[in-house]
């Protein structure tokens, strides 16, 4: 891939904007991380750009591969890494920034057949955080030659970074507004089409609810789809 160079302003701003774009896409968060490390690597020249996300949950916090632009099925297979573990998890750990001149050469470094295969050399590790603190996952930026990464190159990939990580963090935010917002609406239904039985069978509260969730055991279908089919039956 030619090399854009980034010591012209413009050429800068330019890339910034068409990073800053593809980020505040109206796309789903796959979509989303896709577009981030394609749109990095074609502007900045990197020969491969991956970016990693730490997972939500409780247990042991371990960081996956969600997005790259390689096509190397090597580089494609599904990967994970523990917090603390390789450079990945370190930078995560740490919240910090790894520059590599040769990943075969850093101690850290845990992919070293992938490096080998693939040919990677040097490596720019930045860390993806939420108001400089709480870390969500690492943007990777690797080259084929030896390669010493310069200011405007760093500033390029800490600026998106910054910018994926708040796109990430918003965009989780909107799913899980959305998954409370379904769980109330569905609440709501339950409620409605337990009046409804009550009334009809001239059942208690509690015994409305047990009628429907039998319902729902009985027919293997969610409580949700009993409650709009009683509330369907009521409308007709």
């Amino acid at each position: 891939m030619e090399k854009i160079s980034l010591t012209s302003y413009d050429t800068y701003i330019k890339a910034l904007t068409d990073i800053s774009r593809a980020i505040t896409s109206d796309l789903f968060i796959g979509d989303i991380l896709k577009l981030i490390v394609l749109v990095t690597a074609k502007v900045t020249g990197m020969d491969i750009c991956s970016l990693w996300l730490l997972e939500e949950g409780r247990g042991e916090k371990k960081l996956r591969l969600a997005a790259t632009q390689a096509m190397d099925p090597e580089y494609l297979k599904e990967r994970s890494l523990a917090l603390g573990e390789g450079v990945v998890g370190y930078v995560a750990q740490h919240n910090r920034r790894m520059i590599i001149p040769d990943v075969l050469s850093e101690p850290r470094f845990k992919e070293r057949e992938l490096a080998e295969k693939l040919g990677l050399v040097s490596m720019l590790s930045e860390p993806l955080a939420i108001k400089d603190s709480e870390v969500i996952g690492v943007l990777n930026c690797f080259t084929l030659e030896p390669h010493e990464f310069t200011g405007p190159e760093i500033s390029l990939v800490t600026t998106v970074a910054n910018q994926a990580s708040l796109a990430i963090h918003n965009t989780r935010l909107m799913v899980k507004a959305r998954v409370i917002e379904e769980e109330l609406a569905t609440r709501k239904k339950i409620e409605r089409a337990k009046e409804i039985v009550m009334t009809q069978r001239s059942l208690s509260a509690d015994q409305a609810f047990r009628w429907l969730q039998k319902k729902s055991m009985d027919t293997r279908k969610s409580m949700k789809e009993i409650a709009e089919a009683v509330l369907l039956s009521a409308d007709m």
